[in-house]
This record gives C-alpha cells, sequence and structure tokens, in this order.
C-alpha cells in the first residue's frame, strides 16, 4: 500500500464489470467518492461475479470458476491516481487459494440463508482456512448467525474476522453481542449501512479499535456513510482510528513474504 498520511479509507465496497444488473465498476464508485476525502478503498468483487445466489442448489462450473478467477482478477488491475484500491480475494467452493497474489490484503467470505451453503466440512475448505491463517489475513465474514459462531470458535480459530454491518446480516448486532463476539480480540467489525445507535453502542461498549469505516457500495452511498460517521461527534483521535488506522494497523501484517 502507498505511504499515506491520514487516508480515509473505505473498508467494505464491492467492484466488478461482469454483473450487469447495475453499474458496479471501479469508475462508478469513483464518481461516488471523487468530491469526498476517500482515498483508498478494500474492494471485493460483486456476490454475482462469484455464485449465484438465487440457487441454494447451485453446482459450480467451469464457467463460473473463470468468471470467479476474472472477478478477482479486475481487483488487481485497477490503477487510479486519487484513489488506491486494495483487493481483497472473494472465496468460494473451489477454494482457490492457489490464485492469491502479493497484492491480496484481505478475504471476502460470504453468503446469507436460502442462498448455496459453503462446504465447510471439506478438505479444500480447511486447507484454505490453513492457508489464510499461515498468510494472517483477515476475512470479511457475511454468514449466518450459526455460522459465524463456528467459524470464529471451530472453522477457523485464530483468524482475524471482521463481520460486516456490525452484524446486520449476520443475525444482527445484538445477536453477535450475545453470544460474546464482540468481545473477541479476533474480530472486528465495520460500520457499513450499520445505525449510528448501533454504532455508538459498540464503541462505548467495545472501545474504537476494532471497529472500521465501510459503505457497502453500491448498496451504501460511500459519502453518505461517511458523514454518518462524521456526523457522531466521536472526538478527532477515535474518528482517525475509525476511519483509517484501524484498518491499516490491521492489514499491516497481512500476507506479507
Amino acid at each position: 500500500m502507498k505511504s499515506l498520511k491520514t487516508p480515509i479509507i473505505d473498508s467494505h465496497a464491492h467492484c466488478g464489470i461482469q454483473d450487469k444488473s447495475f453499474d458496479q465498476s471501479f469508475e462508478s464508485y469513483f464518481s461516488f467518492v471523487q468530491n469526498t476525502d476517500i482515498s483508498v478503498v478494500a474492494a471485493f468483487p460483486p456476490v454475482m461475479e462469484i455464485y449465484n445466489r438465487y440457487d441454494f442448489n447451485f453446482r459450480d462450473t467451469d464457467q463460473w470458476r473463470l468468471k470467479r478467477k476474472k472477478a478477482n482478477e479486475y481487483l488487481l488491475n485497477i490503477k487510479n491516481p486519487y484513489l488506491e484500491v486494495i483487493p481483497y480475494f472473494f472465496i468460494w467452493n473451489d477454494f482457490a487459494v492457489s490464485q492469491l497474489t502479493g497484492k491480496h490484503k484481505g478475504i471476502k467470505w460470504h453468503r446469507h440463508s436460502l442462498e448455496p451453503v459453503y462446504h465447510y466440512d471439506s478438505d479444500r475448505c480447511r486447507k484454505a482456512i490453513k492457508e489464510i491463517k499461515k498468510r494472517n489475513m483477515p476475512v470479511v465474514l457475511e454468514e449466518e448467525l450459526g455460522n459465524t459462531i463456528k467459524f470464529i470458535h471451530k472453522y477457523a480459530r485464530g483468524v482475524r474476522v471482521i463481520i460486516p454491518h456490525l452484524g446486520g446480516l449476520n443475525g444482527g448486532y445484538r445477536a453477535i453481542a450475545d453470544n460474546g463476539l464482540w468481545e473477541n480480540p479476533f474480530v472486528y467489525a465495520d460500520t457499513a449501512l450499520a445505525s449510528p445507535r448501533e454504532i455508538s453502542d459498540y464503541i462505548q461498549n467495545y472501545g474504537h479499535d476494532r471497529i472500521m469505516f465501510g459503505s457497502d457500495f453500491p448498496f451504501g452511498d460511500p459519502g453518505y456513510e461517511l458523514q454518518k460517521i462524521k456526523a457522531l461527534g466521536l472526538g478527532l483521535n477515535i474518528e482517525k482510528a475509525i476511519l483509517s488506522q484501524n484498518i491499516l494497523h490491521l492489514l499491516s501484517d497481512s500476507n506479507i513474504k
């Protein structure tokens, strides 16, 4: 990553050009942030470039494997003098960790209820998690509550996990709290689409060292999500931590040779 003094970093955005349901290209993202102070984005491909989320019985094919490969490679090749992209690798059931490059700084692990499931009991999954742990790469984990708990406590113990949306799509903020996950030193959070009340509650109860600003573009407007953080009146040090320092610290020792 470039040496930036005090960048504002969007730690949660989707960018891709294969899913044509709406414009999720880097150019579209840039058009939303070019008049903001956001200068770095951690990005992963759109879900529909990875698997068919609307088919619970989805079967993988060579065509989908190629689509995933292209989706992950797209982020590696973006160059813009005003906005740095930090690529995250979106992983699916082929668990293609052989495609990880030195540029990848995190992993995206994602599914919702009624969507195709991850094969957690497969050897490929276990080997992929072992490789992710060896590289010390954080995982943005968006899963059902039960699988979130199992991932953190069983499947990937010791892997640093970012729960997006302050748990909004992992069973809910309160359910994550009730299961003691926010207290776990390996568990982080991002603020994408979370309510100001939940963000404030998290900071009050769990501190500000493991929470990061995110927009969830294209589902969230980066400028609006940024202003939501600034409107909380958190104080300069806490705001800097959430908007920049925490994600920089988390990624500083990720995937280092």
